[in-house]
């Protein structure tokens, strides 16, 4: 391996890491936005994440591919369908972060990829294996328990997995950059945001300018949605896809901290459900590597 290689997978990892590090504390940042409702810090990821997105985009070249995908009607058609499973998926995360539940939200963020792993096999045709089917039976024993156990439906950890599952595969069938695909669907929503802002504002129930504070602690919403992606879309490039499957459960594991010292209930139930869940994500891990380790295997018989 060369040096200029070494450096590269050094910064990729780095970035990576960042990435998921960031999204897994953002309900420490997000519970000190209590004073607004989920909706209100919603609308303020999305207008400031605009300006720095395309900022983003015109430092790094890439604005003139952002508007190439003007000329691709279904490629926008798609990045309008997940543009409203992403902001759907954004109300779930505060919601249950400001609700008290982010135990919840680490729960949704663990069976995404195994959530993700059927929809390959049912929708994609990829192939199975024993290792996978493992994985999601597990976490179908895991929701089980949920609902049986410990008498609850995990709804927002299912809404969660479920929203950025199909928010994943759609993005893989749009196949454009994460800058350009996240600008599209923040444009897409900013008219309606901008009209609910004026709406809230207007009716004495936004905190926009209560205080310099919460100003910049709403603005920051928009920067704590954009830099963790531009982190991940460094690393994904530069990482192997198993290293990035290790990475993915970061940030769950410190959302789960996160509820757990915040003095969420957390009942032998709970911990059965988890165990279950963990279980799968380490079949699934697993299954990723056997996988990466046959490819490149092949790779290097031909």
């Amino acid at each position: 391996m060369s040096p200029d290689t070494s450096h590269d997978m050094r910064r990729a990892l780095a970035a990576g890491l960042s990435g998921y590090l960031i999204w897994g504390v953002a309900p420490l940042f997000f519970q000190t936005l209590d004073f607004a409702s989920a909706l209100e810090i919603i609308l303020h990821r999305i207008i400031w994440a605009v300006p720095l997105l395309a900022g983003s985009l015109a430092l790094s070249g890439r604005l003139r591919a952002a508007l190439g995908v003007l000329a691709d009607r279904r490629t926008l058609l798609t990045l309008l369908a997940t543009s409203s499973l992403i902001s759907v998926n954004w109300w779930g995360f505060i919601y249950a972060v400001n609700s008290g539940h982010v135990l919840q939200a680490s729960l949704g963020y663990y069976i995404n990829p195994l959530m993700s792993v059927a929809v390959g096999v049912i929708i994609l045709r990829e192939p199975l294996g024993p290792w996978r089917i493992a994985a999601i039976s597990l976490a179908a024993l895991g929701v089980a328990n949920q609902i049986l156990t410990v008498g609850e439906v995990p709804w927002i950890s299912l809404m969660l997995a479920t929203t950025f599952t199909a928010y994943g595969y759609l993005r893989k069938v749009a196949a454009v950059d994460g800058r350009v695909g996240l600008l599209w669907e923040t444009l897409f929503m900013l008219p309606f945001a901008l009209i609910a802002f004026a709406w809230l504002q207007a009716s004495g129930a936004g905190h926009f300018l209560e205080t310099p504070l919460q100003t910049a602690l709403l603005v920051a919403a928009g920067a704590v949605t954009v830099i963790p992606l531009l982190l991940y879309t460094i690393g994904v490039r530069g990482l192997r896809l198993s290293t990035m499957g290790l990475l993915q459960f970061i940030a769950p594991t410190l959302q789960f901290s996160i509820g757990v010292m915040s003095g969420e209930t957390f009942e032998t139930g709970h911990l059965i459900t988890f165990a279950f869940i963990w279980a799968g994500v380490g079949c699934f891990t697993w299954s990723q590597i056997r996988r990466e380790r046959k490819l490149e295997a092949l790779a290097e018989e031909t």
